[in-house]
């Protein structure tokens, strides 16, 4: 009998001890609604909680076992993987993406230019382009936890799916900023907010690319008003991004399951795969979807392209602030831009088109 007591007690020691050992977040992930102020979630855990050791082991127990299981949805497994803190600051990272790093000799001179801009403009920031054969490394890396998301990334059979799909899950796993390397800083990142604005109440900043408010507006833009994305300021885990990089990854694995992930196959275009049009549908999925916003007992609309059109100034909705065209398109002289010099006049894009020289598009 008192053989099987000690080994029943060595027993649980052990399992206690490989459970401390085991290594999780720090953090669960909640999403509450946006704009509403920090609160301790039910459950969380806080940085520095001073508590007795056996507290600490409660809850980092509690911690364990608010891991998804491997069975779970990708949309949970990344909520798990990468939480959004809403109170969080936004990161100081600029991310770029390029064929060649800068150190490279075929790194072109025409957009040396252009990238020391960012960090001349932003001094504090981290700032670093990616190269093409860099960047599949990074995101298997991030992602080691959801393989599928590397393996769709893997899969795209166009550079510019890969460039897309890459500024979604860089900035959903590490936040900062995203911006196009054919873009220029005119303005640093930290006058894009007005100073009076309570930044732990904003985790998403985006701009208008169009609004084309004329008949034949759909022979020119996928969408009515359609956000940019040559341009965007996150922080880690927004929902946004989250949602997109899941359903992105979940058309690829079908399209590749098929056997139609080619170029010249695919039943999705570029633009509705991973291009502004998928871009914009899913920011309006977040602002109609009522996990995050209250929507109106039986109406079909929250959010519609008609609360942006003709806007000229910053505009919150929810935790999400969304610039006029002005600020990532100043001087293109249509839908109402400003010029270069006006004050809400962030970052111009040159329009390079380089994905266009992709074969097949």
């Amino acid at each position: 009998m008192l053989t099987f007591r000690r080994s029943l007690i060595a027993a649980v020691c052990l399992i206690a001890f490989v459970l401390l050992l085991r290594t999780t977040h720090s953090t669960v992930a909640i999403d509450r609604e946006p704009g509403v102020p920090a609160q301790q979630p039910p459950g969380g855990q806080q940085q520095d909680t001073g508590l007795p050791q056996q507290q600490q082991q409660q809850q980092q127990q509690q911690l364990l076992s608010s891991a998804p299981p491997a069975s779970a949805s990708l949309r949970d497994r990344l909520r798990y993987q990468f939480p959004y803190r809403l109170e969080a600051p936004f990161p100081a990272y600029i991310w770029q993406t390029w064929k060649y790093a800068p150190s490279s000799v075929w790194f072109q001179e025409r957009l040396r230019p252009r990238e020391a801009s960012w960090s001349q403009m932003n001094p504090e920031f981290v700032h670093e382009v990616v190269g093409d054969d860099t960047q599949g490394h990074l995101i298997r890396y991030l992602y080691a936890a959801v393989p599928e998301v590397y393996e769709a990334f893997e899969a795209m059979p166009l550079p510019v799916l890969k460039a897309d799909f890459f500024r979604y899950l860089i900035l959903l796993a590490r936040g900062g900023i995203y911006s196009d390397i054919d873009t220029t800083a005119l303005k640093p990142a930290t006058v894009w907010l007005p100073a009076e604005l309570d930044q732990s109440t904003v985790g998403f900043v985006v701009g208008i690319e169009a609004d084309p408010d004329r008949p034949d507006w759909h022979d020119w833009y996928s969408r009515r008003i359609q956000f940019c994305q040559w341009t965007i300021q996150s922080k880690p885990g927004h929902p946004i991004l989250r949602d997109l990089v899941a359903a992105i990854t979940e058309d690829a694995l079908r399209m590749k399951k098929k056997g139609i992930l080619y170029t010249g196959k695919m039943d999705k275009t570029v633009m509705e795969f991973t291009g502004p049009a998928a871009w914009t549908d899913a920011i309006f999925r977040y602002f109609n979807n009522e996990e995050y916003f209250y929507v109106e007992p039986g109406s079909t609309r929250n959010i519609t392209y008609e609360d942006f059109t003709y806007q000229q100034d910053h505009r919150k909705v929810g935790d999400v602030i969304v610039l006029p065209i002005t600020s990532f398109s100043p001087g293109v002289h249509q839908m109402g831009a400003g010029d270069l010099n006006d004050p809400m006049a962030f970052v111009r894009h040159d329009f390079d088109g380089s994905w266009k020289t992709d074969p097949s598009l």
